[in-house]
């Protein structure tokens, strides 16, 4: 799905022309916050990234690998594994989380944050339009987006315990859909689709997307401007441990559900 050539060469021209980490620095604000909540300190972190010198700044101790198909991680090396920003271009994401998995000690811990659910959903309804009403046909323009239910199914599949997803959405506000692509380029988030079109697209569909945009999709604040949304998703879970806590087995309960509501009931 992506072409891994383009993306690291996005990545680099992002980084020479001054790299847009809004959302990075988003996301690690977000993993410090959730951090500080487990009462426990992690001396052996590893992050996987594709902009390393923004996360080896925001957390200096840790080993900073690239996202790579094979991950560049020791088995049982890490009490912390992050995987920053990066799992929305990862071919075999299922693949990324069991490396990252096995990168861990016993009861480690692994947090993921990529995009997902409605990012740029604005983006693509526009130019999926403008396409079929200028051309007649579609091409891959939008990387697809992790739905949350199904990105956290990846941590179970991984073999992590204890799996939780949730999401932070931020709504950003362009001049208009030129400036919000001019933006992604400078987040090193351009179109590095496999089977994205390998020609400029048509000025006449760029100019229908961008009158889509202002018409179906204003920001609601300043309708004179566009509205884009960006999904982070952030993702926990645990390699397996011994000490960890355990659903009881189905059937084991000593007391009624009905029951127990039935004293709540009662309660004055």
């Amino acid at each position: 799905m992506t072409d891994r050539t383009a993306l690291l060469r996005q990545r680099e021209r992002a980084l020479r022309q001054g790299h847009a980490d809004v959302l990075h620095r988003i996301a690690a604000d977000e993993i410090e916050d959730r951090l500080n909540e487990i009462n426990r300190s992690f001396m052996r972190p590893a992050i996987v990234t594709g902009f390393p010198d923004f996360w080896a700044a925001r957390f200096p101790r840790a080993r900073v690998v690239p996202d790579a198909a094979t991950l560049a991680l020791d088995a049982e090396a890490h009490d912390l594994v992050i995987h920053a920003m990066a799992l929305h271009w990862a071919d075999d994401p299922v693949g990324q989380l069991i490396q990252c998995r096995r990168a861990l000690v016993e009861d480690g811990l692994f947090l993921g944050a990529c995009a997902g659910g409605q990012t740029l959903h604005e983006l693509r309804a526009a130019l999926t339009r403008a396409e079929a009403e200028v051309s007649g046909g579609l091409a891959p323009r939008v990387l697809p987006m992790g739905d949350i239910r199904d990105l956290g199914a990846l941590l179970h599949r991984a073999g992590l315990a204890l799996p939780v997803a949730d999401l932070v959405s931020q709504r950003a506000s362009y001049r208009d859909l030129f400036h919000l692509a001019r933006d992604l380029r400078a987040m090193g988030e351009g179109n590095a689709m496999a089977a994205r079109l390998r020609r400029p697209t048509r000025r006449a569909v760029l100019a229908r997307a961008a009158a889509i945009m202002e018409q179906d999709h204003a920001d609601r604040d300043d309708p004179s401007r566009v509205a884009a949304t960006f999904d982070l998703v952030f993702l926990t879970g645990w390699a397996p441990s011994d000490t960890q806590p355990r659903p009881l087995r189905p059937g084991s309960a000593q007391t009624r559900l009905a029951d127990a509501l039935n004293d709540i009931r009662k309660t004055p």
